[in-house]
């Protein structure tokens, strides 16, 4: 083959290798864009979530690993192009080297081959890296919906706390109020307390004084004891007293009422004056103390009287209602009423004895 159709094979494929370098360079810079871009949004989701900055971390490490194969490739790259002067300065001096640039185009050939395969892989890690970054962004899109979620939940549990936070300060102040009242309560009781032993001590006096008390009530009704049966006693006495000033009385009334009838109403007493029964208007007999029978001018009188110690209007009303009202006199005949005494109760006594019709007469007109 003539040095020169070789040369142009070296130049070509040169320039392939120099096509190759600027696409891997292209390649390389929008990679490193998407370095920055994958940077910023790794940033934005290392703040959100902790398994995103692991993967980064693992992305970044393949990154460094894209960086130093490209650093290798560029040293080579540097090599050949040394090796490319060297060629060119070879071509000049002498043709007949050509067998050692073929050797070394060989070489090249290889290496470019090898860069070839190089390339290839790193298209294919970039493509694989795309796509992971791709899966990434999606990740982050969650961990964004996911982040706004927490957010929305957060709000919601801040609220809540704010909410109890209002009604433990609403239990506080409740609570306070709470002791307060005991407080005072406690304060109330204590004060219950003393007016309870105060009471008791009280209880303690009044008990021994109702002891006392009744002591000096079962003395004072012995006593009493003791007094009623000398009042039945005097009772009976002055019962008997009565009974027979009473009938002292009727005695002296029987012996001088008729002087007196006669001197005072012109009446004539017809027989003696008695103590009997007499039937009444009822048909039921009645006790009259002083019976009898007078005459005046040819009128007949049914004389009933009583005898009284001491004498009253309520007596006289006794007398009225108990006597006089119950008895009728026998046809032709008119009643005629005495009272007779030794004393009166007070001084309208006699006027009301005489306004009702009633001759009253005293002991000491018997004589």
């Amino acid at each position: 083959m003539p040095t020169s159709s070789k040369f142009d094979k070296v130049v070509e494929a040169i320039l392939q290798l120099a096509q190759v370098e600027q696409r891997t360079a292209e390649r390389f810079e929008e990679l490193v864009a998407s370095q920055d871009r994958t940077v910023e949004q790794l940033g934005e989701l290392a703040r959100g979530q902790k398994g995103t900055v692991d993967q980064l971390k693992q992305v970044i490490s393949q990154l460094e690993s894209l960086a130093t194969a490209r650093a290798h490739t560029e040293d080579r790259l540097d090599l050949l192009t040394s090796h490319m002067a060297e060629l060119a300065d070879a071509q000049k001096r002498t043709e007949f080297r050509v067998e050692d640039l073929i050797g070394a185009q060989t070489r090249t050939e290889a290496m470019l081959a090898e860069l070839a395969e190089a390339q290839k892989r790193t298209e294919q890690r970039l493509e694989a890296l795309a796509i992971r970054v791709d899966e990434l962004a999606e990740a982050q899109k969650r961990t964004e919906v996911r982040i706004q979620e927490l957010a929305t939940a957060q709000k919601r549990t801040e609220d809540r706390l704010d909410s109890l936070t209002r009604r433990v300060e609403e239990l506080a102040e409740a609570q306070k109020r709470t002791e307060q009242r005991l407080e005072a309560l406690a304060i109330r009781v204590d004060e219950l307390a003393e007016a309870q032993k105060r009471t008791e001590a009280r209880l303690s006096e009044l008990a021994e004084a109702q002891k006392e008390t009744e002591k000096r009530l079962e003395e004072l009704a012995e006593a009493q004891a003791k007094t009623e049966a000398r009042l039945d006693d005097t009772n009976k006495q002055l019962g008997g007293l009565a009974m027979s000033f009473g009938y002292f009385l009727e005695n002296e009334s029987y012996k001088y009422l008729p002087s007196l009838l006669a001197r005072d109403y012109g009446i004539s007493v017809q027989g003696e004056l008695i103590r009997s029964y007499i039937r009444d208007n009822q048909d039921k007999y009645v006790e009259v103390n002083i019976l009898g029978e007078g005459v005046r001018n040819g009128d007949r009188f049914l004389i009933v009287g009583e005898s009284k110690s001491q004498l009253s209007v309520n007596s006289i009303e006794k007398f009225i209602y108990n006597k006089l009202n119950r008895i009728d006199p026998p046809a032709g005949m008119k009643l005629f009423p005495i009272l007779v005494c030794h004393m009166i109760s007070s001084p309208e006594v006699a006027q009301y004895a005489k306004d009702k019709g009633i001759a009253l007469y005293y002991s000491y007109q018997f004589k």
